[in-house]
Formats: C-alpha cells, sequence, structure tokens
C-alpha cells in the first residue's frame, strides 16, 4: 500500500493515476474528499499534515508515503516523520532544488527524514511550470506584470515529477538519492508568457515589475516577508545564471522531459 498525501494536487493527482496504472494499492490523503476524483480501487481518506492526529489511521498497512507538504511552513513536520516512521518502511518526499544553506522549509523536513529510520528519496525539482498559473488573471487581461522577465528557468512539468515519484515510490533504486528534476531547457520569464498566450490563440505581453513591488505582493500573500525577499532574489539570479537543466527525468524514466509549451498546451483551458 502507498500513501499520496497531497493526493488531489498537482504532482499527487497525476502520481494516483501512475500508480494505478502500475497496478499498486493506493491510499489518497486528502482535506476534501468531496472533490477527490480518482480511479477506481483508490482509498480515500480525509485529513490534514497541519493536523498530524489525522494522519495515523492514514498510515495502517502503508508501506511508502509520497509525502507532499501543503504550504510553506513545517511546524507539524516532526511529528508527521515520526508518524510515518512508525508505520511505514519508507517515504519519497518532495522536496526542492535548492542551495544547502536555505532557510526554506523544505531542507528542515529533509533533515527530519534522513534522522529518522525511514528509507528515504528527496526528490529535487527547479521551477513548477504551474507555479504559472498564478498569471491567469493578468494572461486573460492581456498583459502580465511580474519580476525579472529575463530570468531564464527550466520549468517542470508536474507530471513528469509524478513520473519520477513513482520510479521511486516501485523500486529501491533511488533509496538514499536526491535527484534534481528540470524541464529540458531554460526559457526566460517573458518568453513563458509568450508561449502561454500562444497555447490559448492571444498576444499576451509582458511589463517588468520592480523587485520591491513584486516582493510587497508576494509578502502580503505568503505572510512571510523574508520568504518573498529570497523567491526575489532568486529569480534574479537565474538573469546572469540561468537555472539548471537535468537529463534526470528522461535518464529515470525511459522518455524526455516534456517542454515548457506542451505544459502550456495541457493547461490552455487554465488561462483562459
Amino acid at each position: 500500500m502507498i500513501l499520496v498525501t497531497g493526493a488531489t494536487g498537482n504532482v499527487g493527482r497525476h502520481a494516483v493515476n501512475l500508480l494505478v496504472a502500475e497496478g499498486a494499492q493506493v491510499r489518497a490523503f486528502v482535506r476534501n474528499p468531496a472533490k477527490a476524483s480518482f480511479p477506481e480501487g483508490v482509498e480515500v481518506v480525509k485529513g490534514d499534515l497541519t493536523d498530524p492526529s489525522s494522519l495515523a489511521a492514514a498510515l495502517e498497512g502503508v508501506d511508502r508515503v509520497l509525502l507532499i507538504w501543503p504550504g510553506f511552513a513545517a511546524e507539524t513536520a516532526a511529528k508527521v516523520v515520526d508518524l510515518v516512521a512508525e508505520h511505514a518502511r519508507g517515504v519519497v518526499y518532495l522536496s526542492a532544488n535548492l542551495p544547502e544553506d536555505s532557510t526554506m522549509f523544505h531542507k528542515d523536513v529533509e533533515r527530519l527524514i534522513q534522522a529518522s529510520p525511514l528509507e528515504w528519496t528527496f526528490l529535487r525539482p527547479g521551477g513548477f511550470a504551474s507555479n504559472t498559473l498564478g498569471w491567469a488573471e493578468q494572461v486573460r487581461e492581456g498583459t502580465v506584470r511580474w519580476v525579472h522577465g529575463a530570468a531564464a528557468r527550466s520549468l517542470i512539468h508536474e507530471a513528469d515529477i509524478a513520473a519520477v515519484a513513482v520510479k521511486a515510490l516501485l523500486s529501491d533504486d533511488l533509496v538514499g538519492q536526491a535527484p534534481v528534476l528540470s524541464g529540458p531547457a531554460t526559457i526566460t520569464q517573458a518568453e513563458q508568457v509568450r508561449i502561454i498566450g500562444s497555447a490559448v490563440g492571444r498576444e499576451v505581453r509582458w511589463e517588468e515589475l520592480p523587485p520591491e513591488e513584486a516582493v510587497a505582493q508576494m509578502a502580503a500573500a505568503w505572510g512571510d516577508p523574508v520568504l518573498a525577499r529570497e523567491a526575489v532574489s532568486a529569480w534574479g539570479s537565474f538573469v546572469t545564471a540561468p537555472e539548471e537543466v537535468t537529463d534526470t527525468v528522461e535518464r529515470l524514466t525511459g522518455r524526455p522531459a516534456r517542454s515548457f509549451a506542451e505544459w502550456a498546451a495541457d493547461h490552455a483551458a487554465d488561462f483562459r
């Protein structure tokens, strides 16, 4: 039995579908079962990682866990990791490709898992293509106003992250490893907007936003000015040092990573 947390999210839902296609027993851990739509045979359990007490029952009989964290804080992570270690043999944690000295919560969760008896794999993707869905309203208006248009990122399709996760869940090949995942090429943020426009069939312009305005907007949305400033600074670094491109997806899954244009075509309806 494999437990998938965040099972209705961008990566989680793909992972559930792929696991079922491989014949695995799957239990989906979701906040709202009424909104969950999974293939036949998937067991759905209601719960939230911010309330670890809701996790215990979901872990009964589980061998491995795909751990996808809900949000930007990890106050309950120690309790969650302890519970997983009490029941499961291994965990595949959806982390991030961050510097070792990063203050992001992903590093805290990685350290907790490494200190546990769990067999672990950390997936470290760079930028998620799905994060550009945050531009949807602006795309509909015809102009995306954001920061660092020249930042070149190797955004990854969520289905490719899920495919690697399934590889790690169904074999021991990636135990103790932390593969860095990316899309197949770097594309500037301004070019991402153009590609999205092409996918939806209209011209969409890029308009540069001063970094301080971006920090203020993100701090208001996230409630964490330090995290907002770190994120904007990271985007700025991709102007002169483009985000890393790896061949990990193709090497581990046997098929090339999907391009950003493919992702935009898959999600065109979300921008219309």
